[in-house]
C-alpha cells in the first residue's frame, strides 16, 4: 500500500484519545424514552446529532457498561442523556462518568420535564447549547497510529469471500503494518477457522484461548438451534458452513493476531485483535447479536473510528457515532445499489482490478473518512444502533500478551 499523504486531524480527549468526529449524542436510557429522544434529534436535523439508547427496564452490567463506553467514545464530545424517570438504569452515574471524561453532558427526565412536548422542546435546547461548546473544540495532528478500525459482513454472497472480505484483509495488513489497531469479530461465523487462527496467535496461548472462544460459539449456536448461516446467503450462492467461515476469515487479512477482546476492551496498542461476540455462561439471551448493527456497536465500544462492512447482496445500514464504509463484493449489486457502496470490490470478478488494487482503494477510503470526509451512509442520515442483553466474564491476561 502506498503511504499516507493524508494529514489526519483529531478531536483531542482528555483521555489521550482522539476522535476522527465531534459529534452529540442523544441517548435514551429506556423504551419509554426513545420517541422523546428520536423526535429531539429529528428536530434539530444535524447529521452530526446522533441518536443511541438502551431499551431494557430491567438492569444489566453488559448494557450498562457498553453505554458508558459508547457515550465516552473518541468520536463523541457531548451527550444529552433522556429518562423516563423510573428505569433501572443509573442515569446518574452514567452522567458522572461522561462529565468525568471532561465531556460536556445533560440529563432529562421525563417525568420531571412535563411531559412529552415540554421534554422535546427542552431537549433540542440543550442539544443547541452543546452544539455551541462544541463548536470551539480545536482539533490536532492524529497519527495512522491511533486509528481503531473495524470490519464486519452482511449480507454475504457467493462473490464475498473472493473479493470484497480479502480485499479487507489486504487493507488491515497495511494498516498495522503502519502501527493501526484493526479489529474482526464474528466468532460464530469463523467455526472451523479456530486453528489457522491459532497458528496465527502472538503466544500459545492466546491461540488456546482463540480455539476455546470458537468452541463455545459452536455450543452457544447448536444450543439455540441455529446457526451463522442464513437463508439469504444460500440464495446467494454460499453452499455450506465452511465456505461461509473461509470468506469471514479471510476479512482479517495474513498479520499476526495480537489479542482477544470482549464487547467493550479498548486494545491497548496497535495490531489485529478478535472480538469474541458470544455471551459467556450457559445460553440464555437467544441470538449472539440479532443484526449487524449490534456488532457494529460492540466494536464502537471497543473504540473503533469507523468500520468496513463488507456485502454481496446489499446492505444499506451504516451506524450512530463511527461512520460505516461499504465495500460491495458483487458487481450487479454494486451496479444496483451504487448509491449505497463506497468501494465496488466486483472490480475483481470483471477483471477491471486486481485484489491489491481494490484493497488500495479501501485503504485510501478509510484515510480519507477519517480525514473528515463523509462515508455514502453517513451522509445518508444513517445512524442504526441496537444493544441489548448480554453477559460477558473479564478477559485475562493472556488474551492480550505483551508483543515482543
Amino acid at each position: 500500500m502506498s503511504a499516507s499523504t493524508r494529514t489526519l486531524r483529531g478531536y483531542p480527549r482528555a483521555d489521550g484519545r482522539k476522535g476522527i468526529r465531534n459529534v452529540v449524542v442523544v441517548a435514551y436510557l429506556v423504551e419509554c424514552a426513545h420517541h422523546v429522544s428520536r423526535r429531539i434529534v429529528s428536530k434539530v436535523d444535524d447529521l452530526d446529532v446522533h441518536l443511541i439508547g438502551f431499551p431494557g427496564c430491567y438492569p444489566n452490567e453488559y448494557a450498562s457498561e457498553m453505554m458508558r463506553a459508547v457515550c465516552t467514545h473518541p468520536n463523541v464530545g457531548g451527550v444529552l442523556l433522556v429518562s423516563l424517570g423510573c428505569e433501572s438504569m443509573d442515569r446518574d452515574g452514567l452522567l458522572n462518568h461522561v462529565r468525568d471524561s471532561g465531556r460536556a453532558a445533560q440529563l432529562l427526565v421525563i417525568q420531571e420535564s412535563g411531559g412529552t412536548a415540554s421534554t422535546i422542546a427542552a431537549g433540542v435546547s440543550a442539544v443547541e447549547q452543546l452544539q455551541e461548546e462544541l463548536s470551539r473544540t480545536a482539533t490536532v495532528p492524529m497519527a495512522l497510529n491511533e486509528l481503531i478500525v473495524g470490519t464486519i459482513c452482511g449480507g454475504s454472497d457467493g462473490t464475498s469471500g473472493i473479493s470484497a472480505n480479502p480485499a479487507v484483509g489486504r487493507c488491515f495488513d497495511a494498516l498495522v503494518a503502519q502501527g493501526a489497531t484493526c479489529m474482526f469479530e464474528e466468532t460464530g461465523e469463523l467455526i472451523g477457522c479456530e486453528n489457522i487462527m491459532a497458528e496465527r496467535a502472538a503466544t500459545p496461548e492466546l491461540g488456546k484461548l482463540i480455539q476455546e472462544c470458537v468452541a463455545k460459539a459452536e455450543r452457544y449456536y447448536r444450543t439455540m438451534g441455529f446457526g451463522s448461516f442464513a437463508p439469504g446467503n444460500a440464495d446467494g450462492g454460499l453452499t455450506t458452513l465452511e465456505e461461509k467461515s473461509m470468506g469471514a476469515y479471510s476479512k482479517s487479512g495474513a498479520s499476526q493476531i495480537h489479542g482477544l477482546i470482549k464487547p467493550g476492551d479498548v486494545p491497548p496498542r496497535g495490531g489485529l485483535y478478535l472480538l469474541d461476540v458470544v455471551p459467556d455462561g450457559e445460553p440464555r439471551f437467544g441470538f449472539p447479536n440479532i443484526a449487524d448493527n449490534a456488532e457494529i456497536v460492540e466494536m464502537i465500544a471497543c473504540g473503533c473510528h469507523l468500520t468496513l462492512f463488507t456485502t454481496g447482496r446489499g446492505s444499506v445500514v451504516g451506524s450512530a457515532i463511527s461512520p460505516v464504509i461499504k465495500v460491495c463484493a458483487n458487481p450487479a449489486t454494486y451496479e444496483r445499489l451504487a448509491d449505497d457502496m463506497d468501494v465496488n470490490a466486483g472490480k475483481i470478478l470483471t477483471g477491471e482490478a486486481s485484489l491489491d488494487e481494490v484493497g488500495e482503494e479501501i485503504y485510501q477510503q478509510v484515510l480519507a473518512i477519517a480525514a473528515g470526509e463523509r462515508s455514502l451512509s453517513e451522509a445518508l442520515g444513517h445512524q442504526e444502533f441496537i444493544l441489548t442483553y448480554k453477559s460477558f466474564e473479564p478477559i485475562g491476561p493472556a488474551c492480550l500478551p505483551v508483543r515482543q
